[in-house]
């Protein structure tokens, strides 16, 4: 069964399930991206606070982690995703 038939049997909300796809479509070789929650909603035309709980439901399902990035001077960068190598 493929990694998408799989999420889909999942029972995530479609939000949780455009957002994964998304991440999934743009990440590496080693599962990891970081696009800007922004990007993201204006990518796949959602808002952001959309987005924003699209990743908490993935989060609780296990299906990625996230990690703050910061800049050398000590602010905030984007958020790094890396998304679940197995279900």
């Amino acid at each position: 069964m493929s990694r998408l038939t799989v999420l889909y049997q999942m029972d995530l909300p479609h939000r949780a399930v455009a957002v994964y796809t998304y991440l999934y479509d743009r990440a590496n070789k080693n599962g990891e991206c970081w696009p800007s929650v922004k990007t993201i909603a204006g990518d796949i035309k959602l808002s952001p606070a959309t987005v924003r709980r699209a990743i908490k439901d993935l989060k609780k399902a296990s299906l990625i982690y996230t990690e703050q990035r910061y800049r050398t001077e000590g602010g905030k960068s984007s958020l790094l995703f890396k998304i679940k190598d197995e279900f």
